[in-house]
C-alpha cells in the first residue's frame, strides 16, 4: 500500500470514525493522533527499508542475526534455543504486534475494552463456553515440560523486550486510532492464540439443531436427510487400509435417541463452516525428478493483517521454514532439509452439548445418575470502554462450563434455554506446542511421528513427505471413543450413559505410509471407511474438493512437477457443477423459458465447469444453484429454531436417485410442486436477479465483478481493506476462494539433495497497513503466482536475495 494512499486512507477513517461514534467509543485526541512527528503519518513507510542494530536486549544470550528477504520474511539464526525464540517473539511483534495483542483479547473475551458494550454477549460467550478455560488447562500442561517451559519463556520475553521499546511515536497505527497501548505479552496470550486456532478450526457442532430435527422429522426421514457418510465417498485414508490393532471396549448403552420437544439458542458467533484445506503429497516414483512433493493450502478467512507469519528459523538442532501463527513459537507448516510437512483440518464431532439438572435455585447441585455433584461457580468481570463494568458468573459441571442458561445470551431468552453444558476437547490440557517444537526437528519419518503424537486438538490431516522418499498421511487429534450417535444430539447430563468413556490410543489413529498407488491427499473429507472400529462422526463433511485432486493427481501420470503441483491449487474447475447440472438441465422445462432467458442458458450448455473470472456462466450456474438449494429446503427456513439444510452433496444425490422425493413440494403452497417445478422458478428468478444486478452495476455478470472476494481488516476498517478482488475459484473448488475466505496459504514444496519450496498468501508480512509490505503479494496471489522461497541454510548463503539484515545484541 502507497504511503499517499494510506494517509489519505486514514484520514477519511478518522473522520469517519468522528463523524459517527463508531464502536471505538472516544476518538483518539486530535492533536496527539494529527502530530506529523509522532502521529498515524509516522506510520508510514517505503519499499526501502533500513533497521538498525538492537542493542543491549534484556535476557539475550548471545548475538541474533535476523536477515530479511524480498518478501520481508525473517531468517532468524540463532547460537542457542532461547535467543531463537526470543528472536522470533521479537520480530513477529516487530511486524504483528497489535494482530497479536487484538486476536488474545477476542479469544479471551475482552473486545468491549476496546469497542464497548456491542460486544458484551459475544465477550460473555467466548468465556462462557470456555476459550480462557481451556487456555489455561493448556498453559498448565505446558509448563510441565521444562523445554516447553522455556520456549514460550523465550518467546515471551523477546515479545516484551520489543514492547519496552515503544513509545506513543512507534505504536502501531490501531492503538493510535483506538487511543489505547499495548500491555505485556505473556505465556498464557500464547495459549489463548492457541485456543483460538482449536476454535476456528474445530470448535463447531449441530448438536441442537440436529435435536430440532429429529423432533421435526423423526428418526428414519432424518437419517435419509442427514447421513452420516454418502456412497462412493472416498475418504483420507484409502480405502482397504487394514487396521491392525484390537480397538478400546466401550459400553454401548440401550439408548434410542428420541426428541420430542424443540430447543433454542440465540445465533451466537462460530466460526465459518468451510475453514478447511487441501493437501497432498506425491511419491518420488510419480514424479519427473524422482523425489517427494508435498502441496497445502490451509483455508480460512482473509483478514489483514493474515493469520500467517512466515519466518525461518535456525540454530544448532533446527533450520525450518514455513507459516507460523503470530503469538505462538515455532512453524506449525511447513519444512527443513529431510521432511516437509501440510495440515488440513480433520473434521471429527469433538463438542457435545448436555442438558442439565440443577436440584436448587442457587444451582450449587446437580443430578447424575443416583448421585447430586457439587458445581463450581467463576464470576467473570468485563471491562467495557465507556460504561461501566459488567459481571457475569459462569457455573462449572464435570463436563464442561454451563454456556446457555437464565443469565444468558438475553433475558427474553429465559423460557426457551435450559442449562446446556458444554463438552469440548479444547478445554483438555493440550500439548500440541510441544509436537511442533518436536516436529520442527524431525528429519525421518520416525523422527516425524515421534512428535506429531503430543499433537492433540485440532484435530488435523498431516500429510508427510521425505526427502528418503517416504510419503504418508495420518489423522492425527484427540479422539472421544464415542458409541454409535454418541454426540449427535443433545444429551441428558444426568445420565452417566451419555459421558465420554475413553479416548482412543494416540497408536490406533488413522494413518498409511507408502500407498501403493504413489500419492496421499485430504480435503476435509471423511477421514475412513466403514471398516474403522471405532464410530465416527461430522456433519460437514466435504464432498468435491478431494475428488477432484484424486482424479487430477490420477490424471497427471508419473512426471509430476512443482509447476503441476502449483497449476493444482489454482485448480478452478466447479465439480459440484459437473455432477448437479446435467441434472439440472435434464429436468427444466426449456418451453417455459423466454427468448432472452433461453439466450443466458445457452451460456451454460458452452460452459467448461471452470469458475474463471472471466465468464458469466459461472455466476449464472452459482446463483441458479443458490436458488434451487433455498427452495427445495424451504421446510427448514424457520428462523424460530436452530436448523440447517441437508448437504449440498446430499441434495445432489437425492436430485439424482429420488426425483419424485417429498423434499421438491413446497410447504408455502397448496399445489405440489416437483423438482422442475423448482427448476423453472430458480431459473426464472436467477435471471431476474442477474439482470437487475447488470442494470444496477452497469456491467456484466462475470464471476470475478459478481462475486466480489475481499480481504478485511480485523476491526473491519474498511480504508485498510481491499474489495473486489478477482480471482478464480469458489465453493467446493480446489481454488476455494469465496467472498472472504479461501486459500490463505498456498505451499509447494520439492524434496531432494536439495529443497525448493514455493509459497504465497493474500497478504504481506507486515501488519502496518502504511507499509509496501501490508498487502503486497494480494494481487500476484489473486492471479495464481507462487513466490520460490528462500531457504537458508546457513547466515552466510544468498545474500543477493536479502533486502537488509539487522542484529539483536544481548545486554
Amino acid at each position: 500500500m502507497k504511503v499517499a494512499k494510506f494517509i489519505i486512507s486514514f484520514f477519511f477513517t478518522f473522520i469517519l470514525t468522528l463523524a459517527l461514534s463508531l464502536q471505538f467509543g472516544q476518538v483518539p485526541p486530535i492533536g496527539k493522533f494529527f502530530d506529523p512527528f509522532k502521529g498515524f503519518m509516522r506510520n508510514a513507510t517505503g519499499k526501502e527499508l533500513d533497521f538498525d542494530p538492537i542493542e543491549n536486549l534484556p535476557g539475550l544470550k548471545n548475538q541474533v542475526l535476523i536477515a530479511h528477504d524480498s518478501l520481508l520474511i525473517p531468517h532468524i539464526f540463532a547460537e542457542n534455543d532461547y535467543d531463537l525464540y526470543y528472536a522470533q517473539g521479537y520480530i513477529t511483534a516487530v511486524h504483528r504486534l497489535w494482530q497479536m495483542e487484538f486476536q488474545t483479547h477476542a479469544a479471551a473475551g475482552r473486545i468491549s475494552e476496546l469497542f464497548g458494550g456491542d460486544y458484551l454477549n459475544y465477550d460473555r460467550f467466548q468465556r462462557r463456553k470456555g476459550m480462557v478455560y481451556g487456555a489455561r488447562n493448556t498453559l498448565k500442561e505446558a509448563l510441565k515440560n521444562d523445554t516447553l517451559k522455556n520456549v514460550l519463556q523465550a518467546y515471551t520475553d523477546g515479545v516484551n523486550a520489543y514492547i519496552s521499546t515503544l513509545s506513543y511515536p512507534e505504536f502501531p497505527v490501531e492503538y493510535k486510532l483506538m487511543n489505547y497501548s499495548p500491555e505485556p505479552w505473556t505465556p498464557l496470550k500464547s495459549a489463548l492464540m492457541f485456543e483460538m486456532l482449536q476454535e476456528n478450526l474445530n470448535g463447531s457442532d449441530m448438536d441442537l439443531e440436529n435435536s430440532n430435527l429429529l423432533a421435526l422429522l423423526k428418526k428414519d426421514r432424518f437419517d435419509f436427510l442427514y447421513p452420516d457418510r454418502l456412497p462412493n465417498s472416498q475418504p483420507v485414508i484409502p480405502t482397504g487400509t487394514q487396521w491392525n490393532f484390537k480397538p478400546v471396549p466401550i459400553d454401548t448403552p440401550a439408548i434410542t435417541f428420541r426428541q420430542e420437544e424443540m430447543v433454542s439458542a440465540s445465533d451466537l458467533p462460530a466460526p465459518d463452516p468451510d475453514n478447511g484445506s487441501n493437501n497432498w503429497v506425491v511419491a518420488g516414483s510419480k514424479t519427473k525428478s524422482g523425489n517427494p512433493i508435498l502441496a497445502n493450502d490451509p483455508h480460512l478467512n482473509f483478514n489483514f493483517p493474515c493469520i500467517w507469519f512466515v519466518n525461518q528459523l535456525n540454530a544448532p538442532e533446527i533450520n525450518v521454514l514455513g507459516g507460523s501463527v503470530p503469538g505462538i513459537p515455532g512453524v506449525f507448516i511447513g519444512f527443513n532439509d529431510s521432511i516437509a510437512w501440510g495440515l488440513t483440518n480433520a473434521p471429527r464431532d469433538a463438542r457435545d452439548w448436555y442438558q442439565i439438572s440443577f436440584t436448587d435455585e442457587d444451582r450449587s447441585e446437580y443430578l447424575y445418575d443416583d448421585k447430586r455433584l457439587k458445581t463450581q461457580t467463576v464470576v467473570e468481570h468485563f471491562k467495557i470502554k465507556g460504561s461501566a463494568d459488567v459481571a457475569d458468573t459462569i457455573v462449572l459441571t464435570h463436563y464442561g462450563p454451563v454456556v446457555y442458561d437464565r443469565n444468558f445470551p438475553t433475558s427474553e431468552n429465559k423460557k426457551r434455554l435450559t442449562n446446556f453444558a458444554l463438552r469440548w476437547i479444547g478445554h483438555d490440557p493440550s500439548s500440541s506446542m510441544l509436537s511442533s517444537y518436536k516436529v520442527n526437528r524431525a528429519h525421518n519419518y520416525n523422527e516425524f511421528m515421534e512428535g506429531l503424537q503430543y499433537f492433540d486438538s485440532p484435530a488435523q490431516n498431516v500429510a508427510f513427505a521425505a526427502a528418503s522418499g517416504d510419503i504418508a498421511m495420518r489423522v492425527q487429534g484427540k479422539f472421544p471413543a464415542k458409541w454409535k450417535g454418541q454426540g449427535k444430539f443433545l444429551m441428558d447430563g444426568s445420565n452417566s450413559d451419555f459421558d465420554w468413556q475413553k479416548i482412543i490410543p494416540n497408536n490406533q489413529n488413522a494413518q498409511v505410509l507408502n500407498p501403493e498407488k504413489g500419492f496421499l491427499s485430504s480435503a476435509n473429507q471423511i477421514p475412513v471407511d466403514s471398516a474403522y472400529p471405532y464410530y465416527v462422526y461430522d456433519f460437514n463433511y466435504e464432498h468435491f474438493r478431494y475428488k477432484r485432486i484424486n482424479q487430477r493427481l490420477s490424471e497427471l501420470g508419473n512426471k509430476i512437477t512443482p509447476q503441476d503441483m502449483m497449476t493444482l491449487q489454482n485448480d478452478a474447475y466447479n465439480l459440484r457443477a459437473a455432477e448437479s447440472l446435467p441434472v439440472m438441465m435434464d429436468s427444466l422445462d426449456f418451453s417455459a423459458l423466454s427468448a432472452e432467458e433461453s439466450d443466458a442458458f445457452d451460456l451454460l450448455r458452452k460452459w467448461n465447469f471452470n469458475n474463471d473470472v472471466n465468464l458469466a456462466a459461472p455466476t449464472l450456474y452459482e446463483t441458479w444453484w443458490s436458488n434451487l438449494y433455498n427452495l427445495i429446503w424451504d421446510e427448514f427456513a424457520d428462523k424460530s429454531w436452530p436448523l440447517y439444510y441437508p448437504s449440498v452433496a446430499n441434495t445432489i444425490y437425492i436430485m439424482k436417485n429420488y426425483p419424485g422425493d417429498s423434499c421438491f413440494d413446497q410447504t408455502s403452497t397448496t399445489a405440489k410442486e416437483y423438482l422442475s417445478d423448482l427448476l423453472l422458478a430458480s431459473f426464472k428468478n436467477t435471471y431476474k436477479e442477474l439482470e437487475e444486478w447488470k442494470t444496477t452495476r452497469n456491467e456484466d455478470y462475470k464471476w470475478g465483478s459478481y462475486r466480489g472476494v475481499y480481504i478485511q481488516h480485523l476491526a473491519r476498517l474498511k480504508p485498510f481493506s481491499r474489495y473486489d478482488i478477482a480471482v478464480n475459484g469458489g465453493k467446493n473448488i480446489v481454488a476455494a476462494n469465496k467472498e472472504n475466505h479461501g486459500q490463505s496459504w498456498k505451499m509447494v514444496v520439492a524434496l531432494g539433495d536439495n529443497v525448493n519450496a514455493w509459497g504465497i498468501y493474500p497478504g504481506g508480512q507486515s501488519g502496518n497497513p502504511g507499509s509496501y509490505y501490508y498487502d503486497n503479494m494480494v494481487d500476484d496471489w489473486a492471479k495464481g503466482v507462487h513466490y520460490p522461497l528462500l531457504f537458508m541454510k546457513s547466515r552466510s548463503g544468498d545474500r543477493e536475495r536479502l533486502i537488509f539484515s539487522q542484529t539483536l545484541q544481548p545486554r
